[in-house]
């Protein structure tokens, strides 16, 4: 009594709908207020049945985890077309990474805060999904350098910086532009575009900013 019925469908089909309830769950009352009741009853199954296919909480919540990364860095690599000059490129990367947030805002809240916030394993999911998107944008951040500069002075490491810098100032801004109303994807991509690529393409043309102010004081001062 009291069993919630279920229709015969495919096992895949089932446990993408668990993971579709899981996610807004997760995303909108947080980890730990999460009760597999509440995901059971939206997802429309039983808990037994929760349980049968993913386990426990905890492999749930990775799974939810997991599914949600991917999307996102596939996402963003099928934004951006290797045909486009570089700046074209990273706009377009920055675009499908806003839409895709901005579409999905339950899942960016487990990716962003949810999983963060509870520790390991969780936090290793994401590390290795922010990892992967870092290791792309450093990758179009050569390539534009390349392309602008025949010789550029940018060595492997400090562009891996400036794309480590691009990627969690893009984070940030994609929470503030989902909890702002009236922030489309579009203008948090161009605000994003102009606070780097300012910076961006005069060092890809190989003119990086130096302190030189400092530079001739300590001169001076010597």
């Amino acid at each position: 009594m009291g069993a919630v019925k279920t229709k015969r469908m495919p096992r895949a089909v089932r446990e993408q709908q668990m993971l579709d309830a899981a996610v807004r769950i997760f995303g909108q009352r947080g980890y730990m207020a999460a009760s597999m009741d509440e995901i059971a009853e939206l997802a429309g199954v039983s808990k037994p049945l929760v349980y049968l296919y993913l386990n426990s909480k905890e492999d749930l919540f990775t799974a939810c985890i997991r599914r949600e990364a991917k999307s996102l860095v596939e996402a963003v690599r099928a934004g951006v077309r290797p045909d486009l000059p570089s700046d074209r490129q990273l706009w377009e990367g920055l675009g499908a990474f806003f839409a895709h947030t901005a579409r999905n805002p339950d899942a960016w809240s487990v990716l962003h805060l949810q999983a963060r916030t509870h520790g390991e394993p969780f936090a290793a999911e994401v590390t290795a999904m922010r990892e992967e998107i870092v290791a792309f944008v450093t990758q179009l951040i050569l390539t534009g350098a390349r392309e602008a500069h025949h010789d550029p002075d940018l060595p492997e490491r400090e562009v891996a910086g400036l794309a480590e810098a691009l990627v969690g100032a893009a984070e940030s801004l994609a929470a503030w532009a989902n909890a702002t109303p009236g922030v489309t994807a579009r203008q948090a991509a161009a605000t994003m575009m102009n606070f780097a690529w300012a910076g961006l393409g005069d060092l890809m043309a190989g003119r990086p900013w130096s302190p030189q102010g400092e530079e001739r004081a300590e001169h001076q001062g010597g």
